[in-house]
């Protein structure tokens, strides 16, 4: 069956980001699956994290940095990451801010980010 969702539910973060997710548990109740567009300002960062669903990033203006036990990472417009559950990883934007499309499996929650203090 085909489902049409005609607008995308405004989910509120500190630090100035912007996330509206399209699909997901918060927008539509889906809960294996989440889609969202997100716009960083310029200098954004998050605390470490240890989610419990894989996250596909596409970078679709300026840089996504992702910090993960390997080292860091810099992910530019045009270009994409994958992050797996049970790996932890911190995300922040470079000096332009940056837009980017994420998709998590399943979809991302608050209960399962499992973000660090």
């Amino acid at each position: 069956m085909v489902e049409h969702y005609n607008q995308a539910i405004r989910i509120p973060v500190p630090g100035g980001k912007i996330i509206d997710e399209h699909i997901g548990a918060a927008s539509t109740g889906e809960t294996s699956i989440s889609v969202a567009h997100m716009v960083a300002p310029a200098g954004w960062d998050e605390p470490f994290q240890t989610p419990q669903f894989d996250e596909y990033t596409i970078v679709l203006k300026g840089t996504v940095i992702v910090d993960h036990d390997g080292g860091r990472l810099e992910v530019n417009a045009g270009e994409s990451v994958k992050t797996v559950a049970g790996e932890r990883i911190r995300y922040s934007c470079g000096p332009q801010g940056a837009e980017y499309i994420a998709v998590c499996l399943p979809a991302f929650s608050p209960d399962t980010v499992n973000r660090e203090d």
